[in-house]
């Protein structure tokens, strides 16, 4: 059955009043003693050394080859393979992971989880300012067209402060261009006010030299076409018009924002204390410029894998493995998850692990630094266990930012410790790095990040095999026993109780 097929049983079954959303994000046989298989008894407790030693690379290279294959699906529509959300590659996608799974019988709790997500795709997009076409211009992700998919003139009209609040707009913005100071809001909110105000556009401009590209996130009406621009190219501007210079501009965007019907699929073991889960994720999406083989692919398979050789052994602790959906357009997936979640449910979730891009070519072993200061009480202590596994390796790794960039962001807002490790994305390798992890310095972890480059030759196998047996190891620990690890309070904590604040929302910048 195809994903399209099955989403649509899905949804009937919704209408029905079969089922429940929540539900589908529960997989669990409610009220009743899970049914074992004859053989349940005579597996061993899952360990960590022996799963670890389970894991086979040449199945991680064969399905990177069969993934690539799925991607090549939606060549027909995109030119290229690709799978993100919405294409034939990434409803291939899901049915190659749900029957992978499906094969293992009743070791798991199968389930798919449907919901509706933004996609935006910019066909073609073009500022003028003065007599020049900034190089650093470029459109937010999910901005809308321009009226009528073609060009719009008018004065730059500078916003006051940070074109926060509709009293910075002022009356002339009407039928103009917004020009706006980033920070301290969203980018999705100044788009939003311009258009109240009358904006036939808006730019955001940065308040550094570098380049700036975001996302306005969910759509509304407000919202008008809005590009981002580099302050390099944004100073002179300033200037002139705060002498009172006036620069006109043209801005064209042809783009298209729909809303699209997606999956998330939940696998979780039906032996072990549903009470105290150990869960994990990564993204079986890929953006739609290419087929996504490191991100996440890398992730996705090396989940499959410890899912599949897992199955050999019986835990003492549920293990729920999650492939999100929609996390490159900005990490729909995992929100929804978390969002119609019920309480007593994300109570039962001890940890969640994030696990996205595996096998940079040009890796380093990266630990989210997780501390407990500003997170959910117990990140830190898995960002610990880690560390002593890399050490217990005798390998180097790096602490990275926690800063909303994956799909963890939606647990540890709603009080659930996480953390993670990754090899590297658009980053740039330091000399350091290159002394401890080998590599090239100077260049990008992952040179064909978000690129069509990011088949099969993308993926460094040293670096896939080790986070993948590191994964291993972060199951059967918490598959065993939670012993040592902080309990979850009696109340949910939220974010909102600490004192972190990202401009982050998966990989965009959405402020």
């Amino acid at each position: 059955m195809t994903a399209r097929n099955r989403l649509s049983s899905v949804l009937l079954l919704a209408t029905l009043g079969v089922t429940s959303a929540s539900q589908f994000q529960k997989p669990l046989l409610p009220q009743q003693e899970p049914l074992r298989a004859d053989n349940e008894h005579a597996r061993p407790l899952v360990d960590t050394k022996l799963l670890q030693d389970s894991i086979n690379p040449e199945n991680l290279v064969s399905r990177s080859h069969d993934l690539y294959a799925i991607a090549q699906l939606s060549e027909h529509e995109y030119g290229h393979p690709t799978r993100v959300i919405g294409s034939d590659g990434h409803g291939a996608t899901l049915d190659y992971i749900y029957n992978a799974i499906a094969k293992l019988g009743d070791y798991y709790t199968l389930s798919q989880q449907p919901f509706p997500a933004v996609m935006g795709k910019v066909y073609e997009s073009r500022l003028v300012i003065g007599h020049d076409v900034p190089k650093s211009a470029s459109p937010m992700s999910l901005t809308p067209p321009t009226a009528h998919q073609q060009p719009v003139h008018g004065n730059l009209v500078l916003v006051g402060n940070d074109g926060c609040a509709e009293s910075d707009y002022p009356a002339n913005v009407s039928g103009n261009v917004a020009f706006i100071l980033r920070g301290k809001c969203s980018f999705g909110t100044k788009s939003a006010l311009a258009g109240k105000a009358g904006a036939v556009a808006a730019v955001v401009y940065n308040y550094d030299s570098g380049d700036l590209s975001g996302t306005l996130e969910s759509p509304t009406p407000d919202h008008v076409a809005t590009f981002g621009l580099s302050g390099k190219d944004a100073n002179p501007i300033v200037d002139k018009l705060n002498n009172g210079e006036l620069v006109d501009a043209i801005a064209y965007v042809d783009a298209e924002v729909k809303k699209i019907q997606t999956i998330n699929i939940i696998a979780q073991t039906v032996d072990g204390d549903s009470d105290n889960c150990v869960m994990l994720g990564a993204h079986s999406d890929s953006v739609a410029e290419g087929p996504g083989i490191n991100d996440d692919g890398s992730g996705s398979l090396t989940l499959l894998e410890v899912a599949i050789q897992l199955s050999k052994f019986r835990v003492n602790n549920c293990v729920r493995f999650a492939w999100w959906a929609g996390e490159e357009e900005g990490l729909l997936g995992s929100d929804y998850y978390v969002e119609v979640l019920p309480q007593e449910e994300n109570k039962k979730i001890r940890l969640f692990m994030d696990y996205d891009m595996m096998g940079s070519p040009n890796f380093a072993y990266q630990v989210y630094n997780a501390t407990n200061a500003i997170n959910p009480e117990g990140s830190e202590q898995l960002r610990d266990l880690y560390v002593d596994w890399y050490n217990s390796q005798g390998l180097n790794y790096t602490f990275i930012p926690f800063d909303g960039r994956s799909d963890y962001d939606a647990f540890i807002q709603n009080g659930i410790p996480g953390g993670g490790v990754a090899t590297g994305a658009e980053g740039v390798k330091t000399n350091e790095e290159e002394a401890m992890f080998g590599g090239k310095a100077g260049e990008w972890y992952d040179p064909c990040y978000h690129q069509l480059c990011d088949d099969v030759g993308n993926v460094n196998l040293t670096s896939w095999l080790v986070n993948t047996k590191l994964v291993a190891h972060s199951v059967a620990t918490f598959a065993v026993s939670f012993e040592g690890f902080p309990e979850r309070s009696s109340a949910t904590t939220t974010m909102g109780d600490h004192a972190r604040q990202s401009q982050y929302h998966g990989h965009h910048l959405i402020k």
